[in-house]
């Protein structure tokens, strides 16, 4: 299968004639080189409720006539903004898809959506992380998390074959964190996501794939618009 990174969270995954996206934030991030025009996609799986994340989720959805994937909560939100396919889970829930297996894991952090004109924020479910099952490999996207230690759960549990780890700090683990997330998952391959979109979150990704080695984890810096296979 064909992954490429697209920025901040946002994955697109081609298997076969399946193609999903995750985390779609185009519009607005400095370091996209795609736009959600150029999309295509079967499934739109969401993290969690904020901007950085939700991102252009909406408008591919209805352009392609995708399915999103969501938290409960989220997804009824998809569903009042016109998206007419949704499919609702909740942390700890798994679905099986035509394309393979999905369960959402916890993720430390918050989930919602800010309305500036209103000054409002609205509450949009418990943010989790992706355990998703294709083609005979197991990915874990982690979502915005902390570090937290039921993480040993996921690698005694799952084979994962490749870790999507949140290395920014400030809003999720930094480099430190990341790389014992990587050790408790048991992870064969790690790419880190979320991180230099911002100055705020600005990291030396290098420096964490080093740190990788010294501990035999086998990682992958990917640059914005790069693909990779797995």
């Amino acid at each position: 299968m064909r992954i490429t990174f697209h920025g901040q969270s946002c994955f697109e995954i081609h298997h076969e004639q399946t193609k999903l996206i995750i985390d779609p934030f185009l519009n607005g991030n400095p370091l996209a080189k795609a736009t959600p025009e150029e999309i295509r996609a079967d499934y739109i799986l969401i993290t969690h409720g904020h901007g950085d994340h939700v991102g252009d989720a909406v408008e591919i959805a209805q352009r392609n006539q995708a399915t999103v994937i969501a938290n409960f909560e989220l997804a009824n939100w998809f569903s009042f903004q016109g998206v007419q396919q949704v499919h609702p889970m909740h942390i700890g829930g798994s679905h099986v898809f035509d394309f393979g297996r999905v369960k959402l894991t916890p993720a430390l952090h918050g989930s919602g959506f800010v309305d500036e004109e209103k000054k409002e924020i609205i509450y949009l479910g418990m943010p989790a992380g992706l355990l998703l099952e294709i083609g005979g490999r197991t990915i874990y996207h982690a979502g915005d998390t902390a570090l937290f230690s039921d993480m040993k759960l996921i690698g005694r549990n799952n084979g994962v074959d490749l870790a999507l780890l949140p290395i920014g700090d400030n809003f999720t683990m930094g480099p430190d964190d990341a790389l014992l997330a990587a050790e408790w998952v048991g992870a064969k391959h790690v790419v880190p996501m979320h991180y230099n979109t911002f100055p705020l979150i600005e990291q030396d990704a290098d420096a964490f794939i080093d740190a990788l080695k010294k501990v035999n984890i086998h990682g992958q810096s990917v640059q914005p618009g790069e693909s990779f296979k797995i």
